[in-house]
Formats: C-alpha cells, structure tokens, sequence
C-alpha cells in the first residue's frame, strides 16, 4: 500500500534500493505491487493456490538472490511456508475446494 501512495517514490525504490538488474525499474514495480496486492488476497480467499504462491515464491527467490542476499532467514521462512501451499494446496476450507467439487474433479491430488 505504501507503493500505491506514492508511485513515484516505489519507482525510486526500484531506482535506488532494489535495483532489480534485469528489469527497467517501472516495470518492475508494476509487477511487484500487482504481485504483491493481488497474491496474498488469492491466498486468503484459496483462489489458485498453487499459482499465486508459486508467483510468490518466484518474487522472494528474486528479492533473494538480486536485491537483499543477506535476509535469507526471512526469505526461508517465506519459502517454507509458500512450499507447502504449492505441495499440499489450500485445504477443504478454500475456495479452490468449492471449485473442484462444483465441477466434479477429484478431491484427491
């Protein structure tokens, strides 16, 4: 949200501190918040589970490797946790369930 405020202080995130080397700093925060504000709510909501937390896992093995090498404690813990909803799923409770029911697909992946 703090992206969305003020966009031309994320740009200059992008410019300055993040300096993501492969991508023009705009795009890159274009992507960032679209990732960011769109995954967390499709993981809450257990919409496309495994791909938003397989996009996520993509943006913290970038944030990793390209911008803060050092936070790896944090970066793991994101990545354990983002492992098991890519492995196992969302769970009965989510809406990727109502969906495979809906449409009569296994339950059992």
């Amino acid at each position: 949200m703090t992206k969305l405020a003020n966009w031309n202080t994320a740009v200059e995130l992008f410019v300055d501190e993040y300096k993501v080397p492969v991508l023009p700093p705009e795009i890159a925060a274009y992507m960032a918040v679209s990732i960011e504000l769109t995954t967390p709510v499709l993981l809450v909501l257990g919409l496309a589970t495994r791909p938003a937390a397989l996009v996520l896992l993509g943006m913290t093995a970038v944030i990793e490797v390209l911008v803060y090498p050092r936070a790896w404690p944090i970066h793991i813990q994101w990545a354990a946790m983002l492992l098991i909803l890519l492995c196992r799923g969302a769970g009965k409770l989510s809406l990727d369930h109502v969906v495979r029911m809906r449409f009569g697909m296994s339950a059992e992946r």
